[in-house]
């Protein structure tokens, strides 16, 4: 067994193409057709999505690192984290812990809250009594950012050394191994992680505008400050902390998608035509006409092509035009049976991408199907597939079904949500959930003792409530093994996307 249990997950966005070549993946085959369509002839009843929501949302609050307030409701987690940021004389307590692991890495939290802040922009006026819910798992992770990014020209991008980290199986609240803190300045650029997080800032600067307009503003103006930096000290952060975030958040994308992404974010928050012009200027140098067909934390590509669109379609915003047909390939690319199709789906009808984590492809590609659904119906325009019309129903549809899938309508009858319908993952790759809460064992669990429990065929003691794990392999397999952090690990980048869809398919439905 590796110790190094989380890096797995993180693989090369530009190995993807390969895998899927040496795979034999392609466009699905009629039989795959076949198989996929039947299984959809065949699904549940409706699910409860205003649950599953609920149950998204919630499991924020299971990440949650430093000193939690009073209304927690995961209430079998305590304070941990207090020191964060020490090691340096710097507060970097609170914030999330990105997954399974007691590590607090910048760039997945930073694209986590981005996309919790777009998942509000988009469908937070449909999630009722759940949207100030929403908006404090945003801030949880905006209130660290803005920690992160207080002194100039430094960004401190991770604490914990996730080599030590990982070797120990520990409570967040026991962890004794070192809070080793790392940070990126003009000497040492990151592009990367600071265009992430200037994303994040000014998205949810948008978030808390109408809420909360003095904190909306000291993210805006916060998040212009670090673009500007990302922007003139060019580089990926993984250059200079290669051994501390690499394998498990290396840039493998390089930083021009996270620059492209950042400044459509502050054009959206701003409508500032300097940020416009960069995008113009900029656009093809950051790699706008390169194709991509999958949206990660890693990759922002797609994810800026969808959100520039809505310039072009709503705003008529002529010099965006192209990334309006550079969204389209990406919608004709994962189109079971269009022209130009170039996705992967599983027997039961799961869009696969990779082994490792590949729900986060789900998520986020249910989220950007049924946010440019939206786009295109205000438009009452469509997409074309060589000869094929796609229209917005149309990509409803195969993100419900997306959804429906992961909340149990597959070949398993599983949820792949913790805590949500009756069968469910109950050794989920967790340290704090798979051992038992200081509430119910006071004495301290030391580094290595929580193996034993690792180790064990026992379910987790506490419910991580609301987390989606890695989910089944191109098989639709799920074995259900601590062990199996590539399919059993849950993270924080695979509920945020899920939050603004799940919003959307409860409201469609009369849940909420």
């Amino acid at each position: 067994m590796s110790l190094t249990i989380s890096s797995s997950r993180h693989i090369a966005t530009f190995m993807v193409l390969l895998l899927l070549l040496s795979s034999g993946f392609s466009s699905p085959s009629s039989s795959s057709l076949r198989s996929i369509h039947h299984h959809q002839r065949h699904h549940l009843d409706n699910h409860n999505y205003k649950d599953a929501l609920t149950k998204s949302i919630l499991f924020f609050e299971g990440q949650r690192s430093g000193k939690l307030p009073p209304n927690q409701r995961m209430t079998w987690r305590s304070n941990s984290g207090l020191s964060d940021g020490s090691a340096l004389n710097v507060d970097l307590v609170g914030g999330y812990y990105d997954a399974g692991d007691n590590m607090k890495f910048g760039f997945p939290m930073a694209f986590t809250t981005t996309m919790l802040s777009w998942s509000l922009i988009e469908f937070g006026d449909l999630m009722n009594s759940e949207l100030p819910n929403a908006e404090d798992a945003v801030r949880w992770g905006t209130d660290f950012l803005l920690k992160a990014t207080s002194h100039p020209d430094t960004i401190y991008v991770q604490v914990g050394d996730p080599n030590m980290d990982h070797a120990c199986w520990e409570r967040p609240e026991d962890m004794d191994t070192p809070r080793s803190v790392f940070k990126v300045d003009k000497n040492n650029p990151g592009s990367d992680i600071a265009g992430e997080i200037a994303a994040a800032l000014a998205a949810a600067s948008i978030v808390f505008r109408q809420c909360d307009p003095s904190y909306s503003n000291l993210l805006l103006q916060r998040a212009i400050t670090v673009f500007t930096f990302a922007d003139k000290y060019r580089g990926p952060y993984s250059a200079g902390l290669k051994p501390e975030v690499c394998p498990f958040y290396c840039s493998y994308s390089g930083y021009q998608d996270e620059l492209l992404w950042g400044a459509a974010w502050l054009y959206k928050a701003t409508s500032n035509p300097i940020y416009l012009s960069y995008v113009q200027t900029n656009g093809r140098n950051l790699g706008a006409d390169e194709f991509d067909n999958m949206f990660s934390w890693d990759n922002k590509h797609v994810g800026a092509r969808i959100l520039l669109s809505k310039e072009f379609l709503i705003q008529n915003v002529k010099a965006l035009e192209e990334y309006k047909e550079h969204a389209d390939s990406f919608i004709c690319s994962v189109i079971p049976g269009a022209p130009f199709s170039s996705s992967q789906y599983t027997p039961g009808g799961l869009l696969f991408k990779m082994s490792g984590s590949n729900m986060q492809y789900v998520t986020s590609t249910s989220f950007l199907l049924l946010t440019y659904a939206k786009y295109l119906t205000s438009a009452r325009t469509v997409v074309y597939c060589g000869g094929s019309v796609v229209t917005p129903a149309r990509l409803r549809s195969i993100a419900k079904n997306q959804v429906d899938y992961l909340l149990g309508d597959n070949p398993l009858k599983m949820s792949y949500m913790v805590g949500y319908g009756s069968k469910y993952p109950r050794r989920i790759h967790h340290r704090g959930s798979s051992l038992p809460s200081v509430a119910a064992h006071p004495t301290k669990i030391q580094c290595h003792d929580g193996f034993s429990m690792f180790n064990s065929q026992s379910p987790n003691p506490n419910d991580l409530t609301g987390a989606v794990v890695g989910g089944p392999d191109q098989n639709d397999q799920f074995p259900d093994e601590r062990s199996d952090y590539q399919r059993s690990e849950p993270a924080t980048y695979i509920n945020a996307p899920l939050v603004g869809a799940l919003a959307y398919l409860a409201r469609s439905f009369g849940q909420v």
